[in-house]
């Protein structure tokens, strides 16, 4: 829908300016953005595409799960995240990688 491209969109626009705004005190700003992933929003997708269709456009051919979710949370978490700020972590399934005319 219209309002959720634009508050996805507004949370990206956030953490790139509190990134900005909060490096001056040591503080790391980063957000995870899943993918279809199994939920009471992505179930409502399914009145409108069916679930195989929809995994059928994800290259890596699945849904995405709560450990994915947990692995990028994970790395953020870590020291090995220390010299990333203000970035957006996609985590779905390789579906921007493709031509926009492969996604549905």
């Amino acid at each position: 829908t219209f309002a959720y491209d634009a508050g996805k969109a507004a949370v990206h626009h956030l953490t790139k300016s509190l990134a900005n705004e909060l490096a001056k005190h040591k503080i790391n700003v980063n957000c995870i953005a899943p993918g279809y992933i199994p939920s009471k929003m992505s179930g409502q997708l399914e009145a409108y595409v069916p679930k195989e269709t929809m995994t059928r456009a994800i290259p890596l051919k699945r849904m995405g799960c709560e450990g994915d979710m947990a692995g990028a949370a994970i790395f953020l978490a870590s020291r090995a995240s220390s010299y990333c700020t203000g970035i957006t972590i996609p985590v779905e399934g390789g579906m921007l990688s493709q031509p926009p005319k492969a996604a549905l």
